[in-house]
């Protein structure tokens, strides 16, 4: 039913991938970014960096799509040590949903304790326009409708529980942090919060399927982020999640629109500043146990 899923993600091969990639870098990281379609940006950010090719690491997956470098990159934001991943894995590209969600793992065996995700985004709600920044406080994983869910197999409890909790799986006060910044940086007429939907893709919504979607209450659409959270909500990392809304989806029949992966990538590149300083300022005031 499902690719392949019995190797490659097993807590050995993480912990060789982690500890690979620890010897590589002077400081561990204690907060991970992961970059959505055409946000690669974001990593630009960071001081002293240190890249390394998805290609150079053991285990790793590699990056398919367009928008999506294939490259890890270390480094220091605002004093805080991160790490950010350029580019994401998709169920879309064949990877058992184990191996997509892998490098979340390594960033838990790594030490970071904070994941912010970012991702390129449909807009459901019709109130959203193109360029909004939405706080993601909720998701519906639809695939899982259909058991396609990171934690399927064998639990290993060196990671999390059998049944982890979903209720508070973005954390609120991050949330609030993001929309607190927000406000001072002035950003608030495009700011949104919502509840995302993930999809397998990597065919875009039907017309049925959004008006499906906004009547369960999604906010957005999209084909990832859901099962990152999930995985890292199972090995205990807090989570912050910001969907740029890129496109409006297509709700009417009559409608001549049509979803295409140049507007994501556009829009990416329209709002890429903001969402850096957005980013960065979040990051600042993040706080960690290691520096407490």
């Amino acid at each position: 039913m499902f690719p392949d899923s019995t190797t490659g993600y097993s807590y050995e091969e993480c912990k060789a991938t982690a500890d690979w990639l620890i010897a590589q870098v002077p400081v561990r990281p204690l907060v991970g970014i992961v970059c959505g379609s055409g946000l690669g940006r974001l990593a630009d950010m960071l001081k002293d960096q240190l890249v390394i090719n998805y290609r150079d690491i053991p285990n790793f997956p590699q990056s398919t799509v367009h928008g999506h470098a294939g490259k890890l990159v270390f480094g220091t934001l605002k004093g805080k040590p991160c790490v950010c991943m350029q580019g994401r894995f998709h169920l879309y590209e064949g990877y058992p949903i184990q191996k997509t969600t892998m490098p979340i793992r390594v960033f838990k065996l790594m030490g970071v304790e904070t994941v912010l995700l970012t991702n390129a985004a449909g807009g459901l709600n019709q109130d959203f326009n193109v360029g909004d920044i939405m706080v993601i406080k909720d998701h519906i994983n639809i695939p899982g409708f259909a058991g396609n869910n990171p934690l399927v197999g064998l639990n290993d409890e060196r990671y999390g529980v059998r049944f982890p909790c979903m209720s508070d799986a973005y954390d609120r006060g991050l949330q609030q942090l993001a929309q607190d910044v927000a406000v001072e940086l002035e950003f608030s007429s495009f700011m949104q919060e919502g509840v995302y939907s993930a999809l397998g893709g990597p065919s875009f919504e039907t017309i049925a399927e959004c008006k499906m979607l906004r009547f369960l209450g999604a906010d957005a659409v999209g084909m990832s982020t859901v099962h990152e959270v999930i995985v890292a909500r199972h090995c205990g990392m807090r989570v912050l999640a910001l969907s740029l809304i890129t496109n409006k989806s297509v709700l009417d029949y009559d409608s001549e629109k049509k979803a295409n992966h140049e507007e994501v990538l556009q829009t990416a590149e329209m709002r890429a500043k903001q969402l850096e300083k957005l980013v960065s300022t979040v990051v600042s005031r993040i706080k960690t146990v290691k520096s407490c």
